[in-house]
């Protein structure tokens, strides 16, 4: 749920084995709130084609909120700040959209990253339980975009680190719920500062562990990274099948 809870805990890309290995929570969503990210499975994500023989950044994912996608929006909660307009469907698109389609209410990007904050042996430890986001069983998922207060950004590396796992054991929460729940990280600060949150997780598991996702989203903000977090919302979504 943060910029690095994300890259440390469920390190998952689904582009390739290396990007595959990051994790759960980054330190931003958390320390602020949720990112979002889905796998690779092209039965679950859009791809944008190049554009004028350029290639499409690997690293670079789209959620489009509107009327139609390949996720339907079940609730959506404002935990802390603005709220996102109100749509019916979520579309995730492996590359850039440039011009919304009639109906979309929203258009959030964020590229994938490297960890910032883990340790070699929480490395280690996550990438031994973490699954891929994207498996046929996960017909349920999160869409948690998050943005952190200034003071956050003004902590040195070394603060941020302590912040996120010495002090809110994030790691060590999202271990709990691995496999079970996977997920991957966008950071959007890595684009532009102007973007309207700093990161985006998407996380994605099975009906029966849906309670399961409850009690780990309701631990991690009662941390003390949570704190940090200026803007929060919160999208359940159901796979269309």
């Amino acid at each position: 749920m943060s910029e690095d809870a994300d890259n440390a805990a469920f390190e998952s890309s689904g582009r390739s084995p290396e990007s595959n290995r990051r994790g759960f929570l980054a330190d931003a969503i958390v320390v602020g709130g949720l990112a979002a990210g889905l796998g690779v499975p092209s039965s679950l994500i859009a791809s944008e084609p190049a554009q004028g023989g350029r290639p499409v950044n690997p690293r670079l994912f789209t959620f489009v909120g509107g009327r139609s996608g390949g996720w339907s929006v079940v609730s959506a909660e404002t935990i802390i700040g603005d709220p996102l307009p109100v749509v019916e469907r979520v579309e995730v698109v492996a590359g850039a959209v440039s011009t919304p389609t009639a109906g979309e209410g929203w258009i959030l990007r964020g590229v994938t990253s490297n960890g910032r904050y883990v340790t070699r042996e929480e490395k280690v430890a996550l990438e031994q339980k973490q699954a891929a986001v994207g498996r046929p069983t996960s017909d349920h998922a999160a869409l948690i975009p998050i943005r952190k207060s200034a003071a956050w950004w003004a902590l040195t590396q070394d603060e941020r680190r302590e912040l996120f796992e010495e002090k809110s054991r994030h790691i060590a929460i999202g271990l709990k719920y691995l496999p079970a729940i996977a997920r991957r990280l966008h950071h959007c600060r890595d684009l532009n500062e102007s973007e309207p949150f700093d990161f985006l997780t998407l996380f994605d598991y099975s009906q029966e562990y849906a309670a399961a996702f409850d009690d780990l989203v309701a631990a991690l903000r009662e941390t003390e990274e949570w704190k940090f977090v200026d803007r929060e919302v919160d999208l359940r979504l159901v796979k269309v099948t």
